[in-house]
C-alpha cells in the first residue's frame, strides 16, 4: 500500500509541476504580447509626429489605434499578473507534494530496515 501512495505521490509532484510550467509559459506570452502592444504604440506615436505621415489627414485612427495597442498591453499585463499568481500557488502545492512524497520515501524506507532488522534478529535466535 505504501508502494502505491509513494507512487501516487510522485506522479502528483510531476502533475504539479508541469501546471506550474504551464503557468509560467502562460505568464511569459502574455508579457511578450503586452510588449508588443507597448512596441506597436510606440511605433503609431513615433509615425505621429513624422512629417511625411498620414496622421496629418486621419490623426483619429492614429489616436484610436494608440489607444487601442496601450488597453491590450493593459490586458494582457493583467493576465500575466493573473498567471504570476498561478504559478506561486502552483508551486506551493508542488512544494507540499514533494514533502509528503519524501516523508511517504522515508517512511517505506524506515518500515523496510525495520523489517530487516527484525529478520535478521529472528534468524539470530533461530540459530
Amino acid at each position: 500500500m505504501t508502494t502505491d501512495r509513494r507512487q501516487r505521490l510522485a506522479r502528483l509532484v510531476k502533475l504539479q509541476e508541469r501546471l506550474k510550467e504551464l503557468h509560467e509559459a502562460r505568464r511569459a506570452a502574455h508579457l511578450k504580447e503586452a510588449a508588443a502592444a507597448e512596441a506597436e504604440a510606440a511605433e503609431l506615436a513615433g509615425r505621429l509626429d513624422a512629417p511625411d505621415s498620414l496622421a496629418a489627414l486621419f490623426p483619429a485612427l492614429y489616436h484610436d489605434r494608440i489607444a487601442r495597442a496601450l488597453a491590450r498591453r493593459e490586458k494582457s499585463l493583467a493576465r500575466a499578473a493573473e498567471e504570476a499568481t498561478m504559478v506561486a500557488a502552483a508551486g506551493a502545492r508542488a512544494d507540499v507534494a514533494e514533502r509528503a512524497h519524501t516523508s511517504a520515501v522515508r517512511s517505506h524506507e524506515r518500515a523496510a530496515e525495520e523489517k530487516a532488522v527484525l529478520e535478521m534478529l529472528e534468524h539470530q535466535r533461530e540459530r
